[in-house]
């Protein structure tokens, strides 16, 4: 006797379900997670509209409006700051922001304390206008 095969037939695959239980999982999850602000130096910057966008390597000293001095986000004192400086990449560019509210003699101390040191590429900090 000669068995015959029956054909087999195709079934169709609906993702539809699929895909509706994947969009509730990211949803779960994004709801489900919490979010952290990074922390931060808060300096608000003055406007300009000639400014660019600084490279990648740079030395960032920043100056609060409290009068607090940041070395990439690392709390110095001014003797510490030429210090590290000193003992720094000289042919890195070195980008100050300081607050709009900080002094502009602590900002013209701390241009002064980049040259001296031997930095050539000194740059202010701003934020570019509308």
């Amino acid at each position: 006797m000669m068995r015959l095969r029956k054909p087999r037939v195709a079934v169709p695959v609906d993702i539809a379900p699929l895909i509706d239980m994947v969009f509730l999982l990211l949803l779960f999850f994004m709801l489900s997670s919490s979010f952290v602000a990074p922390q931060g130096i808060k300096v608000t910057l003055p406007e300009a509209g000639s400014s660019k966008s600084a490279p990648a390597s740079t030395l960032t000293i920043s100056v609060t409006k409290d009068h607090l001095i940041y070395l990439n986000e690392e709390l110095v004192t001014l003797d510490e700051l030429k210090g590290k400086l000193e003992k720094s990449d000289h042919q890195l560019p070195v980008v100050i922001r300081a607050d709009k509210h900080a002094y502009v003699d602590k900002l013209i101390d701390l241009w002064d304390m980049c040259r001296t040191t031997g930095f050539s590429k000194v740059h202010i900090g701003t934020v570019g206008s509308p």
